[in-house]
Parts: structure tokens; C-alpha cells; sequence
């Protein structure tokens, strides 16, 4: 079962060892209902990536990178090109559940990095801002929580790897046809 594919085919049936049972209505709802929890998961949780780039890093570049120097990351201005690629490229992949599990990579890259240098809570004395950056801190382990599931499980069936896994299975389960010869073959 590669990558997690969901054992189906094409016919709503599902392999019960060598003999075929039809699924009944409970199974069918649980599937439209995975296919629309991990289409809205993936939503979710790829929305904050997505706004903060394209309202705040993107219009407010320079800005951004005063910020990131001030808080110590090296070379910053370079550092917010490569953070704007790795938040564009990996939530679009997360949304439309495209290449799935490299875009929830490249979201975990950048969410580490932040993490570290944004919401360093280990270093602050003074108990308010403390507290606040270690709730900070926790909300992002929380989020690389639902990344790491994403790398683990894919986008899910509502995505275009879902769709290409049920594609490839289709084509696995086809009857071969027979090779045709482009030239023909004399006696």
C-alpha cells in the first residue's frame, strides 16, 4: 500500500481476500467524509503560511527583513526570498494536496527556522513576554504536529496525489492488453 493509498477501485468495492464485498452506505459516507476533513485539513492548516506571505512578508519586504536582522537571522534579505519561495511553493502544494508531502516539508523547514529564531521563549526573563513567546512556541509544535501527519499520510483522496493514486491502481487492475507491432510481420 504505497505512500497510504486507500484500498478501493473505481467500482466502490473493496477486497475482502479473494472475495469482492460491496460497500454499504456507512462506507461510502466515511469516504466522502475522509475526502472532506483532509480536503479542509489541509486548508487550515496551510492558511496561515499562505496569508502572512502574501499580506505581510511580500508587501512589507524590507520591513520583514529589518525584523528577521534585528532578531539575529544572517542575511536576512536572502533568508525572506528563500522563506517566501519555501511558504508559496509548499502551500499551494498542501492546498491543492499536489506533491503533498514535499510541501509539507518545505512548510516544516520554514516553520523550524521561525520557531527558532522568532519565538526563542528560552532566552526571555521577563514573565510576560515569556509567557507569550512559549504560547507561541507551542502553536507552532502544534502546527508541525499536522505537517508531520501530512508527510506521513498524504493529502488524502480529495487531492491531485489522491487522484493519481486512484489512476496508477486503476491501471494496476486493468486487464494487459495485448502488444500490437508497428511493423507488420511477414511469413
Amino acid at each position: 500500500m504505497p505512500w497510504g493509498r486507500p484500498i478501493r477501485d473505481d467500482l466502490g468495492v473493496r477486497s475482502s481476500g479473494d472475495k469482492r464485498v460491496e460497500r454499504d452506505g456507512m462506507e461510502q459516507f466515511a469516504a466522502v467524509v475522509q475526502g472532506l476533513v483532509s480536503l479542509l485539513g489541509r486548508l487550515m492548516i496551510v492558511l496561515i503560511f499562505f496569508m502572512s506571505t502574501v499580506f505581510s512578508k511580500i508587501p512589507n519586504f524590507q520591513a520583514t527583513a529589518d525584523y528577521m536582522a534585528a532578531e539575529g537571522v544572517p542575511n536576512p534579505k536572502f533568508a525572506l526570498f528563500g522563506a517566501i519561495g519555501l511558504l508559496l511553493i509548499g502551500s499551494l502544494s498542501v492546498a491543492l494536496g499536489a506533491w503533498t508531502r514535499f510541501g509539507a516539508i518545505f512548510l516544516f523547514v520554514f516553520l523550524a527556522a521561525a520557531t527558532y529564531y522568532f519565538h526563542d521563549f528560552w532566552t526571555i526573563s521577563d514573565p510576560g513576554p515569556r509567557q507569550l513567546q512559549t504560547i507561541q512556541f507551542m502553536k507552532n509544535v502544534a502546527i508541525g504536529g499536522g505537517l508531520l501527519s501530512l508527510m506521513a499520510f498524504g493529502g488524502g483522496p480529495w487531492s491531485v496525489d489522491g487522484w493519481i493514486d486512484l489512476k496508477q491502481a486503476e491501471a494496476e487492475s486493468a486487464p494487459a492488453k495485448p502488444r500490437v507491432s508497428a511493423k507488420p510481420t511477414q511469413g
